[in-house]
């Protein structure tokens, strides 16, 4: 029993790990790219005026995650950037730019991250 619980921490953390270097590196081009993202955003029809706050609240996501402060606000963390991934993936989707395979990705790790942290840290 033990072993399988240390493997699915291993599992966890080498999936929340590559979660978090995806969106932290696409909150670190949000700051220092700025004029590209805001030529994206515009691409796919958001407003140019969310780029530093999402930026922010993805940077807050993932210290939700990683420090298991509130098991209440890691939850919504989690439904947060489910909610980001999916409306990104239809974003890209609608104005056919080819651009939506990154956010399937990050929808699938964090899915697969939600899962093992479920799995290790159970549902209490």
């Amino acid at each position: 029993m033990m072993i399988m619980k240390n493997k699915d921490l291993l599992i966890y953390r080498i999936i929340t790990g590559l979660f978090t270097i995806q969106v932290a590196g696409a909150a670190a081009v949000y700051f220092f790219n700025y004029e590209m993202v805001e030529q994206m955003f515009i691409q796919i029809k958001y407003p140019s005026y969310i780029i530093y706050p999402l930026a922010v609240v993805k940077i807050l996501g993932l210290i939700a995650i990683w420090t298991k402060k509130s098991k209440t606000l890691k939850e919504w963390a989690y439904a947060g950037f489910v909610f980001d991934f999916i409306l990104a993936i239809s974003a890209h989707l609608n104005v056919k730019d080819g651009e939506w395979p990154g956010a399937a990705i990050a929808l699938v790790l964090v899915l697969a991250s939600y899962f093992y942290d479920r799995k290790v840290y159970g549902t209490k």
